[in-house]
């Protein structure tokens, strides 16, 4: 949703959420709900299993919103952890997501404007805006939620790649803003983009030591929100090939610098095909066919004039991204942004949720959950009426994922105090070590005919990608896991995410990384991938596998 409403105001907060903050703070109170089925899965990383979510190797379904703002939580001036940030603010604010049963927030990394700017001129980066992210990952750690956040925006709100595109003396505006995507129009864009993403990848939380590339905290990235390469030849309006080089491009750098977090690329799934707005340079098959990218997303929002749907053409458009993210892209689909006005919104999320649940839908995140009276068309209060449709819909989520009673997130930890000190990032946390890789010698064989293997190949002639899941058939957790096939010609694998990987000649060796993903849980399943090169006409599917020296069916 292009229109973004903002509010510089001071917030009033409720009363006991205020309460609850300030006796977190005081008292380092241990919050959320934890179980036993979850217990496991604080310093799990959310990851891609085929056309689904997965953690701890088993599928994950979540419930969502977006809460943009709280990055501007606070007056922007004065003391670091007193004045400039408002932690009891934001610790509220996840109090009250949390008590709605909110499991992922897709929120805003980015700012080129004055106030509360992460980058308020090129290559500029402001440590207090950046000190207030790394507190807001605490509390949504403290709080048992996982952030997706997003790098930049499409759109003029806090600057977004028009101010990038003013740094190099090109015009923006709509459509004009599209040369940001094109290298020969500006190329400085590229690089700012780029230095930007590194510099928060590789930031250090300097309350936990961790850096935000190794935190699982982070559900996953976006790459923008809502980029399009639109107006620019009625031929990229529909095939949209700048756009996807400029992911593709984009995502190998991200991968690159972070290969723990799944990736997304933050569109809206616009389209004549699909009878949802116009053809804009930003398909949704091809440019989410991107190699880098980890699942599909879509922003419906069907009671906008322009798009006029009832309930169940809504639910038919939703019910179509999902089929076309499993059946043609191959991986989940996101729900990134949602919902309507000037309806009964009661109404609608009763229709709407199920039946995005029963399509198989993965993820969803709702426009958006406000803290207080700021957006009266999509704005969602603590204590609106169709929350306890929402509660309703999270429920059924985590049942799907085998979380009955408690939050699917990390668990909770008490939330960060305001004494916190800057000097935490000079001594890393013990946690954010790593451990050797499980040898061959210590994992768990996968007893015979046991796990099955999907490998779904593209390719390209000279350069192809390779993408597998490991299922375990078994009825035992297979603990530190090697697989083990063979390429059918010279191809030869230039890099590997999900997985650490060797080569000897046509020999492939896959295993866990250090870290994450070690155990394959009875009836789960791992998935990773990797790009290559190959000599045209050679490349095909490997015909064996075997799993820590165990033969492999394959599906």
């Amino acid at each position: 949703m292009h229109q973004r409403i903002r509010t510089r105001r001071a917030s009033r907060l409720a009363p006991m959420a205020f309460l609850l903050a300030a006796a977190v703070a005081a008292g380092g109170l241990t919050l959320g709900r934890a179980d036993t089925a979850q217990a496991g899965t604080a310093d799990a990383f959310a990851t891609r299993c085929g056309v689904h979510f997965c953690l701890n190797g088993k599928e994950y379904y979540f419930a969502g919103t977006n809460t943009y703002d709280m990055f501007t939580y606070g007056s922007a001036s004065g003391d670091t952890e007193s004045q400039f940030m408002d932690k009891a603010r934001i610790d509220a604010q996840f109090a009250n997501l949390q008590a709605d049963k909110v499991d992922v927030v897709r929120l805003w990394m980015f700012n080129h404007e004055n106030w509360h700017g992460f980058e308020r001129s090129k290559g500029v980066y402001d440590e207090q805006e950046f000190a207030q992210f790394d507190y807001i990952i605490q509390s949504a750690k403290a709080h048992g939620i996982r952030l997706i956040p997003v790098f930049e925006n499409y759109w003029e709100a806090y600057g977004g790649i028009d101010a990038r595109l003013q740094w190099e003396g090109v015009s923006g505006g709509q459509p004009g803003r599209a040369a940001f995507f094109d290298r020969a129009r500006c190329p400085g864009c590229f690089t700012s983009y780029k230095n930007y993403v590194s510099y928060a990848l590789n930031r250090v939380n300097h309350y936990s030591g961790v850096a935000y590339k190794d935190d699982p905290t982070i559900f996953a990235w976006d790459l923008m929100n809502e980029p399009r390469y639109e107006g620019q030849s009625a031929a990229e309006n529909v095939n949209g090939t700048t756009l996807r080089a400029w992911v593709d491009e984009m995502g190998a750098f991200v991968k690159g610098i972070d290969s723990k977090h799944l990736l997304g690329v933050g569109i809206e799934g616009h389209g004549t095909a699909y009878g949802f707005g116009g053809d804009e340079g930003n398909p949704f098959v091809y440019v989410q066919q991107s190699p880098y990218i980890d699942y599909t997303s879509a922003h419906p929002y069907p009671t906008e004039a322009w798009a006029n749907l009832s309930i169940d053409q809504t639910k038919a458009l939703i019910r179509s991204w999902i089929a076309d993210s499993h059946d043609k892209v191959g991986k989940p689909f996101f729900m990134g942004e949602f919902n309507v006005h000037n309806v009964d919104r009661s109404a609608w999320w009763s229709q709407i949720f199920p039946d995005f649940e029963a399509a198989g839908g993965d993820g969803s995140a709702f426009w958006w959950y406000e803290d207080h009276n700021v957006d009266g068309k999509f704005g969602v209060m603590a204590g609106a009426p169709e929350l306890a449709v929402f509660r309703a819909h999270s429920d059924r989520m985590r049942a799907k994922s085998g979380l009955v009673d408690g939050t699917s997130s990390p668990s909770p930890s008490p939330s960060p105090s305001a004494s916190a000190s800057a000097s935490a990032s000079a001594s890393p946390s013990a946690s954010t070590s790593s451990s050797p890789s499980p040898s061959a010698s210590s994992s768990t064989p996968a007893p015979a005919g046991n796990c099955a293997v999907h490998y779904v190949l593209s390719d390209w002639g000279s350069s192809f990608n390779g993408d597998v899941t490991i299922k375990n058939t078994g009825s035992a957790t297979v603990n530190g896991w090697q697989l083990v096939f063979s390429f059918p010609g010279n191809q030869q694998v230039s890099s590997m995410w999900n997985a650490v990987s060797t080569q000897s000649g046509k020999q492939v060796t896959a295993g866990n990384p250090a870290s994450y993903n070690t155990t394959i849980a009875a009836g789960g399943s791992v998935n990773f991938g990797f790009s290559g090169t190959s000599t045209a006409g050679t490349n095909g599917i490997p015909t064996a596998f075997t799993l820590n020296g165990t033969a492999c069916s394959t599906y």
